[in-house]
């Protein structure tokens, strides 16, 4: 395999498009917690990407049986054979341990032991239970909490700071509609690889309405964001406001006719907008 694949290969493995979101919301965190970003995130940052990468490939590895069954991940590197079982465990076990190292060097031991209760909860908790139930997504949210946790102890804040409370609520509730709408998206090939599956458990418009109050619960929880004292600049605390309306206005749509055809997809990607907006907000707002 030339260079160019291997690179691939592993981008792939390592699910860098969720590591890198993974990583932006713990430089949130680092800098919210320092009032700002410095040379003193790149080693807990860089930790928390390695440790994700390590994660997201062992995943791989415990989910190899299930992904041949679905059209979507029947290409993934395990199940088209582009590399052997043993490789990805080695891989696995050589990022999460040199992630938690560097997150351990670049910032404490707390830092270091809230990274591997991520990894922990996703490996460890969230991946076998949803083989056991459809609702695993409420419990494996948490896991959305932990890395701007792990960047706010890095950034000197502490865990007892009731705006940590806030800032992890926020990140652990929005996961639930975002997991659930993916899930809604391939409910027929999770249903055919043998998971759980939301759409046989319970109603269409029980679904739609069970969507729209999580993202009700997000969009307040931003709102909480905003007037907790995190976000201290007036553009962006309006912005976030605005946002969050706008959501709601967005989701609104599933109450209002109970035979529209429902998109997952489509309010998928609306509440990756909405939080992409507020990390920016957290992002930017600490360099001002």
């Amino acid at each position: 395999m030339n260079l160019s694949g291997t690179i691939k290969l592993l981008a792939e493995l390592n699910k860098v498009r969720i590591t890198i979101a993974v990583t932006l919301t713990t430089m949130a965190g680092y800098g919210l917690a320092n009032c700002g970003l410095d040379s003193g995130m790149l080693l807990p940052v860089t930790g928390i990407f390695i440790l994700a990468c390590g994660s997201a490939a062992l995943n791989h590895y415990q989910d190899r049986d299930k992904d041949v069954l679905m059209e979507r991940t029947r290409q993934r590197p395990l199940p088209s054979g582009k590399i052997s079982p043993g490789a990805v465990l080695v891989i696995a076990v050589t990022e999460i341990v040199l992630g938690t190292w560097i997150i351990y060097a670049g910032s404490n031991f707390v830092a270091a032991q809230l990274g591997l209760l991520a990894l922990l909860w996703y490996n460890g908790i969230y991946t076998p239970l949803k083989r056991k139930t459809a609702f695993a997504v409420v419990p494996g949210s948490i896991i959305g909490a932990i890395p701007p946790m792990v960047g706010w102890v890095a950034g000197g804040g502490m865990l007892t700071d009731p705006r940590l409370v806030i800032l992890a609520f926020f990140f652990f509730v929005w996961q639930v509609p975002h997991f659930w709408l993916l899930m809604l998206k391939y409910g027929k090939e999770y249903e055919k690889a043998g998971y759980p599956s939301i759409t046989s458990t319970i109603s269409p418009v029980q679904i739609k309405r069970a969507t729209f109050i999580w993202v009700a619960a997000t969009a307040v929880s931003a709102i909480m964001v905003a007037g907790s004292g995190l976000i201290n600049t007036a553009f962006f605390k309006i912005l976030i406001v605005i946002a969050a309306a706008w959501l709601v206005f967005v989701f609104s749509g599933l109450l209002k006719n109970s035979k529209m055809r429902f998109n997952p997809f489509y309010y998928f990607m609306r509440i990756n907008y909405f939080v992409f907006v507020m990390i920016f907000c957290m992002s930017i707002d600490p360099l001002l």
